[in-house]
């Protein structure tokens, strides 16, 4: 389930956009002002940012150039009142992917949600490699030196996620909603049980290692 960040200093707005996505089974997080997203983006994974403009303490543009600036390339969708070609330009020159005017058509925004997050899957990195080790997220595997393994599928997905952002430290419940899904209803414990597998099977690997963080959840560490 896709995971899109709705940024608006308006209430109002903020709820019918998240009603509209929710309905159409996205999962959203809001925020009221850019300072509060950089907070959201910090603890949480998300796939799509829409944003307004205009905003206290950190207003669209600002925002949009500070994510660019330190590498992120989340796509971002602006959504403001401001309609002259000058406002236009300025979000693209700072960075947005997209950019569409209020008051909203439900129907256009979620085809340009479709199109965005269509457009950043096919762009994405699939293959992640460390060293000798590739790990193929078409093929679910993981290769070194010739020799393949074929993970289970969640202990595959938990170990892509990780190492997609090495360093980055995940919850219990982040993992349990990203890979099996927010309505799932198995236990935590299956997160556990999962990465001790995979403590075990990449235990003697040089290349990363899965840590515990106690109390907060795990992370990948790349060792070379």
């Amino acid at each position: 389930m896709f995971r899109i960040l709705v940024v608006d200093d308006d209430k109002n707005t903020r709820k019918y956009i998240g009603a509209v996505l929710e309905e159409n089974n996205y999962t959203v997080f809001t925020a009221q002002d850019g300072e509060e997203a950089l907070d959201i983006i910090d603890r949480e994974y998300v796939d799509l940012i829409l944003l307004d403009i205009m905003m206290p303490r950190l207003n669209g543009y600002d925002f949009t150039k500070e994510l660019r600036d330190a590498g992120i390339d989340v796509p971002v969708l602006m959504v403001s009142a401001m309609q002259l070609p000058a406002d236009r330009h300025k979000g693209f020159i700072v960075g947005a992917d997209d950019y569409i005017t209020k008051p909203i058509d439900e129907t256009e925004m979620l085809l340009r949600v479709k199109a965005l997050l269509r457009r950043a899957q096919k762009n994405s990195e699939r293959v992640i490699e460390i060293g000798d080790v590739r790990i193929d997220y078409d093929k679910m595997t993981v290769e070194k030196q010739g020799e393949v393994q074929e993970l289970p599928q969640k202990e595959f997905l938990i170990l892509y996620k990780l190492l997609s952002y090495p360093g980055k430290i995940f919850t219990r419940i982040q993992l349990m909603e990203e890979i099996w899904g927010k309505e799932s209803e198995t236990g935590l414990e299956s997160v556990t049980v999962h990465i001790g597998r995979l403590k075990k099977r990449f235990d003697n690997w040089e290349e990363f290692k899965i840590e515990s963080v106690r109390g907060i959840g795990y992370r990948a560490v790349k060792k070379s």
